[in-house]
């Protein structure tokens, strides 16, 4: 089978990225002919086809007014994109089409490619694009949910797009016109959700299109777990935004004769450095972005990962990597999270926000280290059992199977 994996990022930065290359891989590994699509990049793997990508776009770089204007319009339909895949499916003929996260810099104006060619087409949604014009569902500190419905003008009124009157009503509009106008993702034949509150809150928000649960995979036996930590520190890794719940954690580990590691980058940042300092924190480290093996010593090290989101997280990788190592995590019971994250057996959850529920969470961790070696077990069994490669591929191959068949029954009416 020949399978053609589309992600605006084609190198590791962020989950869909990662995802779509380790897609790629495991169906190699399978004995199937994998090509990729997406946009320029210098950070790109070498790729064939590449010519066929479309020209990388950056909306938060500096650039003059008519390039800024040409790439918002792109936004809503990009006949570069459109052109340009046409081109790449003429040469590569693909029995699927596996997009991932598209929007903005790509744009759904290549859904009409497949839909005319009949190929069957299948999305992973790995946030709330299709429902939230922001993406996240979160909007001045809290979950949102104003948008249900197809009420995207909630989205203009609230400024969710980076607090941006002319952001947000880019992106309301964009949905407005993909969804009410041309109804362009009814072109895609499956869509999957890595869990199972993703596909639920998206049918409770109005979205009317087939989804199927199929979680994020691992390979187990690349990781090497560590269920003993040799620090007393636990770690955070992740973007340092708002939604994250950062600042719960940070005031949540004062005073605790733990040292909290925060692994990444973002907005937060510097605001939560300067929060610490002056609230007298000193047990909490900022190291910025780790990767590798870097960043496998800083998990393997500690007793625990946190996660204390306060928006819905989907299925988060850092979870699926901590307990690959044989971490326990401690995460906020909000989103995909909790199907992960079991009480007291493979960690703890605690209410997103709630600071004092959080410090009790990890003062549980410090005071049981028999009990945090057996959670890290229960872990690393939860995630060879239903994160496991085999499992997800052949769960991929009977979506790719029923997409084909939607796509062909289309094709003959």
């Amino acid at each position: 089978m020949k399978v053609l994996l589309i992600n605006k990022f084609l190198y590791p930065r962020g989950g869909d990225a990662k995802s779509t290359l380790a897609a790629g891989k495991l169906l190699r590994e399978r004995g199937h002919r994998v090509f990729y699509w997406g946009m320029k990049d210098p950070a790109n793997p070498d790729f064939p086809c590449s010519e066929y990508f479309v020209d990388r776009i950056d909306y938060h770089g500096p650039s003059p007014v008519t390039v800024k204007i040409s790439n918002a319009l792109k936004i809503f339909y990009s006949f570069e994109a459109k052109r340009k895949i046409r081109r790449l499916v003429e040469v590569v003929n693909p029995d699927v089409v596996h997009l991932n996260n598209f929007a903005h810099q790509i744009s759904p104006s290549i859904l009409d490619v497949f839909h005319r060619r009949g190929l069957p087409a299948v999305m992973t949604m790995h946030d709330y694009k299709l429902v939230c014009p922001a993406y996240t569902m979160y909007s001045q500190g809290r979950p949102c949910e104003k948008c249900a419905q197809g009420n995207y003008i909630q989205c203009l009124v609230n400024r969710c797009v980076k607090g941006s009157y002319w952001k947000s009503f880019i992106s309301a509009a964009e949905l407005y016109l993909h969804f009410n106008f041309l109804n362009i993702y009814a072109k895609i034949n499956v869509f999957i959700s890595p869990s199972e509150f993703l596909k639920n809150k998206s049918r409770e928000m109005g979205f009317k299109f087939d989804v199927v649960h199929l979680p994020n995979f691992i390979h187990a036996e690349e990781y090497l777990p560590r269920y003993r930590a040799r620090e007393e520190s636990i770690c955070y890794v992740g973007r340092l935004s708002p939604e994250k719940g950062l600042l719960t954690l940070v005031e949540a580990v004062k005073g605790l004769e733990i040292e909290l590691k925060i692994i990444g980058e973002g907005p937060s940042k510097e605001s939560l450095s300067r929060y610490a300092g002056e609230n007298q924190i000193d047990n909490v480290v900022f190291l910025g972005y780790r990767s590798g093996d870097a960043l496998t010593e800083e998990i393997r090290n500690s007793l625990a990962v946190v996660v204390p989101s306060e928006w819905y997280e989907n299925n988060p990788l850092s979870i699926i990597e901590a307990f690959a190592l044989g971490k326990p995590v401690v995460g906020a019971r909000i989103g995909g999270i909790p199907e992960m994250v079991r009480d007291g057996e493979t960690g703890y959850t605690f209410t997103p926000g709630n600071s004092p529920e959080l410090r009790e969470a990890i003062t549980r961790i410090t005071r049981d280290r028999n009990r945090v070696v057996e959670m890290g077990r229960n872990a690393r069994k939860f995630v060879e059992v239903n994160n496991n490669p085999e499992k997800y591929y052949h769960r991929l191959m009977e979506v790719y199977r029923t997409a084909s068949n939607r796509a062909r029954e289309r094709k003959n009416r």
